[in-house]
C-alpha cells in the first residue's frame, strides 16, 4: 500500500494576510516556464515505476533468496519506513536550508547505489536478510529527504490555482505506476529473479536524477533572517505547534496516521498472504498487488469531481467510513475465484486512501504559511509515516504467531480508528475543510 499513500477543489483557505497570499502567488512561475513541471513530473513518475517494481521484488527477494521468516519479511518492510521515525522531523528543516534541486538529485543517486548492492550480492551468492534490511533503511532515509523536497518543490513550479489539478495528476500518476509497477515486478521476478528485477529501480533513480538536473532552482524556502538562524529544535517545534493549533490540520494528521498504520500492516502481509496462504505465483502476486493501482487511479480521477459535488469535508468522511469495510474484504479471500475478494478489497482500500490523502495534501499546501511548509510536510510524515514500520512489525508478529489471515483480520479492526479520528474532529460538521 502506498501511504500516503493527501487534494481538493478548495475555494477558500485558512485566513492569511494579503501580503502572504501575494508572496506565494509571486513565487509561482510564469506560464512560459510551466514546462519545467513536466520534467519534474516525468522524473518522479519514472522513479515511482522502479519503486513499485521493488515493492514486489524486495519482499520476494527476502522470501526466495534469503529464506526469510514472516517476521523477517515484516522487518524488511518496516526498515523501508523506519527512516521517517529517525530523520522525519529534521528533514523538513534541512530541506529548507539546503539547495533543493541538488538535494533531490543527490537522494536519487544514493537510492540507486544502495539498491545496486542487491544484484551484486546475488551475483556472489551472499544475499542476507540483514543486507536487505540495511538497503531498505538507506533507501528509506534518502526517500524521506526526497519526498519532503518533492512536496515543497511543487508549489514553486505551478501557481496556487493549479495545485489541486497538479496534485490530482500526481496522484493519478502514482496510481498508474502502482498499477503497472507490481505487474511488471511480478513478471520480472518470475522471468529473471528478484535481484535482477531490482536493477529496474536502480535505473529509474538515475533517470530521475538526469531529468531534475535542469529544473530551475526554487527560491530558498526559509528566509535569511528566519529559521536558518534558529536551532533545528526550535524550527521543528514551530512546525509542530502550527499543526497542533490548527484543528483541521491536526485532524488530517491523526487520520493519516491511522491510515498509514494499516498501510504498513498490509504492505507486510500482502505478499505473505498471497504466496503462503493462497499459493500464487510471483506473476500472479504482482497482478493482484497491481489492483491497488486501479483503485488509486479511480480515487484520483474522481476526487476533483467528488469534492466539487459534496465538498472536501464530506468526501473525507465518506472515505473514512468506507475504508474499514474495504479492508475487511481482504482476509475472506480464498483459492481460485476466492481471490476476487482480495482484489476488490485491495482496490477499494486504495481508492478511499487516495481520496482522503489528496484532500489533506492540497489543504496543507494551500493553507500552510510558505516558510513553514517544509517543516509541516516533514512533521506530518514523521508522525503518520513513522507508524508504518510499527504496523508492519505488528502484522509480521501476528502472522508468525497465528498466520497471515488472522493478521489481516487484525488490520481490518485497526482500520476502525480512521472513521473514529475523522468523526471526533471538526471535519464531521463541515462541507468543506476550509470553512471558517
Amino acid at each position: 500500500m502506498d501511504p500516503t499513500r493527501e487534494d481538493s477543489t478548495l475555494t477558500t483557505t485558512t485566513p492569511k494576510s494579503e501580503a502572504e497570499v501575494e508572496g506565494r502567488a509571486a513565487q509561482a512561475p510564469p506560464a512560459s516556464v510551466h514546462s519545467w513541471f513536466w520534467r519534474y513530473w516525468a522524473g518522479s513518475s519514472i522513479s515511482r515505476v522502479g519503486s513499485a517494481v521493488t515493492t514486489v521484488a524486495l519482499p520476494l527477494a527476502a522470501l526466495g533468496l534469503a529464506h526469510a521468516s514472516s517476521f523477517a519479511v515484516g522487518a524488511v518492510t518496516a526498515a523501508s519506513f523506519a527512516a521517517w521515525a529517525l530523520i522525519g522531523l529534521p528533514a523538513g528543516v534541512l530541506v529548507g536550508r539546503l539547495p533543493l534541486r541538488e538535494t533531490q538529485i543527490a537522494m536519487d543517486l544514493v537510492r540507486a547505489a544502495a539498491l545496486a548492492s542487491v544484484p551484486v550480492a546475488w551475483w556472489v551468492a551472499s544475499v542476507t536478510v540483514t543486507q536487505l534490511v540495511v538497503v531498505a533503511l538507506v533507501v528509506g532515509l534518502a526517500s524521506v529527504v526526497f519526498d519532503v523536497g518533492n512536496s515543497t518543490m511543487l508549489p514553486f513550479l505551478v501557481g496556487k490555482e493549479e495545485l489541486t489539478a497538479r496534485n490530482s495528476l500526481t496522484s493519478a500518476t502514482e496510481a498508474v505506476t502502482t498499477l503497472a509497477g507490481p505487474s511488471l515486478g511480478g513478471a520480472l521476478v518470475q522471468a529473471v529473479g528478484a535481484a535482477v528485477s531490482i536493477v529496474v529501480d536502480v535505473f529509474s533513480y538515475l533517470i530521475s536524477a538526469f531529468l531534475l538536473r535542469d529544473v530551475p532552482r526554487p527560491p530558498r524556502v526559509a528566509p535569511a533572517d528566519g529559521p536558518d538562524r534558529r536551532t533545528i529544535r526550535a524550527s521543528i517545534r514551530e512546525g509542530w505547534q502550527y499543526l497542533m493549533r490548527e484543528p483541521i490540520q491536526r485532524a488530517n494528521l491523526w487520520y493519516a496516521t491511522a491510515i498509514n498504520f494499516v498501510c504498513g500492516a498490509l504492505t507486510a502481509l500482502t505478499p505473505l498472504f498471497l504466496v503462503r496462504t493462497l499459493s500464487l505465483t510471483p506473476a500472479a502476486v504482482g497482478a493482484v498487488m497491481a489492483t491497488e493501482g486501479v483503485g488509486s487511479l479511480l480515487g484520483a480521477s474522481l476526487t476533483p469531481r467528488l469534492t466539487r459535488r459534496v465538498g472536501t469535508g464530506r468526501a473525507v468522511v465518506g472515505a473514512a467510513l468506507a475504508l474499514p469495510l474495504s479492508c475487511a474484504l481482504l482476509p475472506i479471500a480464498g483459492h481460485g475465484w476466492g481471490v476476487a475478494a482480495f482484489i476488490l478489497g485491495n482496490a477499494a482500500f486504495a481508492a478511499t486512501v487516495v481520496v482522503a490523502s489528496i484532500v489533506a495534501r492540497t489543504y496543507r499546501q494551500v493553507a500552510t504559511p510558505t516558510e513553514l511548509l517544509p517543516r509541516v510536510m516533514a512533521t506530518v510524515r514523521f508522525v503518520s509515516w513513522g507508524v508504518i514500520p510499527l504496523g508492519a512489525l505488528a502484522a509480521g508478529a501476528v502472522a508468525s504467531w497465528d498466520g497471515p489471515r488472522v493478521a489481516l483480520w487484525g488490520s481490518a479492526v485497526a482500520a476502525l480508528a480512521v472513521p473514529v479520528a475523522v468523526l471526533a474532529s471538526p471535519i464531521r460538521t463541515r462541507r468543506d475543510l476550509a470553512e471558517a
